[in-house]
């Protein structure tokens, strides 16, 4: 058997290439936008993809299988509860499981893997309600957890997404595990009645992944082809700039208007995702062409096409100033600042700094200019300062006077911080 697991680090999500090496045939099991590792893979080893998804389709003329209920606007070849696929000596049975999304199915290979995709993940189970009202969502998915826990002990779990997704709350940091292991520590496999599981499962704190309408209108079609590599341009023209270079880098010296996502940083596509409106004109702000087009490679993946070009102008004026947690707790005790605390509101309840006042940063475009006083300095906080300046490249863009506590944050704070437990919590 050829079994490659392919994880996407940025976004948390894995592909598969399974197949019988001596047969020379393979199948890609939720294929990435960017198709080409698993091509070269396949290459080395010798194996025809036989069946994919996306690119694999439109670029390689490689068929589809997908379940009815995707109402996929592409030929394919329909799966459903039970079909049995044979990869020369290598079985994969279907396994139809509902819950994140309805037609989602999982694979069973050899009877010794178990590709879980959208529905077990290791120490987590897949959030209902990206496609369906939640309860609905987490009814149909107690019932196909119930069919995966089912497997035998020493099938392995190999998932769709691993720590870092936002399509799970609670991810183990381990890309793969086993049934029994699952059974044994998953806390959602310790459920016995489905109205509690809907009850907790439901409850979702998560923000929704920012393009997930996009990404369903592509998966189901018709397919959209890798776009051009973008060029270098010398005047934005009207786009908005996505400065994707360090934040030092950008609050030394960037664009006016300019917002700050580092290319280098984790979840790149997602937190740019949350900050630029679907269908934004976006040029690129990069230090170097590679990490443009790392950029551009990484948005696309999250449906991010819309890109006009990319600059590396050195004449960038506007600088960012910035302050540490001890600067932060003289400036609170000393001058009129507004502090905006831009995690979560869900994570306040381990400890937020009194005063402070709750945005989360992928919010701030919409509801910053009018939560906020233009007359008083602002100065944006989270956990450790990644998404406090993400959060004050938006603000100065909005004309407000901001500084950014870019190394540390609440959780290195030396003065008062509360924490409170919600209630029924």
């Amino acid at each position: 058997m050829l079994f490659r697991q392919f994880v996407n680090d940025d976004l948390g999500c894995a592909s598969y290439l399974v197949g019988d090496e001596h047969a020379g045939i393979a199948v890609a099991v939720d294929p990435p936008y960017a198709v080409e590792p698993l091509l070269d893979d396949a290459s080395r080893h010798g194996v025809r993809i036989l069946s994919g998804h996306g690119r694999l389709a439109l670029e390689h003329g490689i068929p589809v299988r997908v379940h009815s209920l995707a109402e996929a606007a592409f030929a394919h070849d329909p799966l459903e509860d039970r079909t049995e696929i044979e990869v020369g000596d290598v079985l994969i049975r279907t396994i139809h499981t509902p819950g994140h999304r309805p037609e989602h199915c999982a694979f069973v290979v050899d009877e010794l893997i178990a590709l879980t995709g959208d529905s077990l993940f290791v120490g987590d189970a897949a959030r209902p309600d990206l496609a369906v009202a939640a309860r609905e969502g987490a009814r149909d998915l107690f019932t196909s957890l119930e069919r995966l826990a089912a497997l035998g002990d020493d099938v392995e779990v190999y998932p769709g997404h691993v720590a870092g997704s936002l399509c799970g709350g609670n991810m183990s940091p381990d890309r793969c595990s086993t049934i029994a292991r699952e059974r044994t520590t998953n806390p959602a496999l310790h459920f016995t009645d489905v109205q509690a599981f809907v009850l907790e499962s439901a409850s979702i704190s998560a923000p929704r992944p920012p393009t997930t309408e996009r990404v369903v209108a592509i998966n189901r079609g018709p397919w959209l082809a890798r776009p051009d590599v973008p060029n270098e341009l010398h005047d934005p023209v009207g786009a908005t700039v996505l400065d994707v270079r360090p934040f030092a880098v950008y609050a030394a010296g960037h664009l006016h208007g300019a917002i700050n996502v580092p290319e280098e940083s984790s979840s790149f596509a997602t937190r740019a995702g949350f900050v630029l409106a679907a269908g934004e004109r976006v040029a690129l702000h990069a230090r170097t062409r590679a990490e443009a087009l790392s950029a551009a490679r990484k948005l696309w993946a999250v449906g991010i096409l819309e890109l006009d070009g990319y600059l590396m102008e050195e004449q960038a004026p506007e600088t960012l100033a910035v302050v540490d947690v001890d600067e932060l707790k003289r400036l609170l005790e000393t001058a009129d600042v507004q502090l905006v605390d831009v995690r979560e509101s869900s994570e306040r309840d381990d400890g937020y700094i009194p005063g402070s006042k709750n945005i989360p940063y992928r919010l701030l475009r919409k509801l910053g200019p009018g939560a906020l006083e233009r007359s008083r300095p602002v100065v944006t906080v989270c956990e450790s300062g990644a998404r406090a300046t993400i959060a004050a490249s938006l603000l100065q863009r909005d004309g407000f006077d901001v500084r950014a506590v870019a190394e540390g944050g609440v959780a290195t704070f030396a003065g008062d911080v509360v924490s409170f437990r919600r209630c029924g919590a």
